[in-house]
């Protein structure tokens, strides 16, 4: 063990300072955390069971019935072919319920949250710049992408 402490108090264990909340203020007390929880557990759950269980159905059809997946169904487009391009769109729209549901139901209620809880950590509202040849602000330091 070394020899220097790099803490004040010479100890060789840092002690966070006495800025954690009262036992009586911890956020996953809070019956409204709780739903928040519940809420992405039961959506991640759904749209794991979904993706997963379409892909291996995919899989095991491609195993154990190559002869219904080399079913052409237009030129050379197999059931197969079709079903594996198939599984792009399902996690496409998995990834856009997904974001849609964080928006609806899950961000408000974790700002919320944060609002009540921490209150010193109002962020104020970032700086805009105008975007080049279209006069339109956007905040600064972001590209002007929105996501999905």
């Amino acid at each position: 063990m070394p020899e220097f402490s790099p803490w004040s108090d010479n100890s060789f264990t840092y002690n966070s300072p006495n800025n954690e909340p009262a036992p009586s203020q911890r956020i996953s007390d809070d019956p409204e955390f709780r739903s928040l929880r519940r809420a992405q557990r039961h959506f991640g759950t759904r749209a794991t069971i979904l993706s997963v269980g379409g892909f291996l159905l995919y899989v095991l059809l491609s195993h154990f019935a190559p002869g219904l997946m080399n079913q052409p169904l237009l030129g050379h487009l197999t059931l197969g072919l079709a079903l594996g391009l198939g599984q792009f769109a399902v996690m496409g729209v998995t990834a856009w319920c997904y974001v849609r549901h964080m928006r609806t139901r899950v961000d408000p209620l974790a700002r919320g949250l944060r609002s009540r809880h921490h209150p010193h950590d109002a962020r104020p509202p970032r700086a805009t710049v105008p975007r080049r040849g279209t006069g339109q602000a956007v905040p600064h330091g972001s590209r002007g992408y929105r996501t999905w």
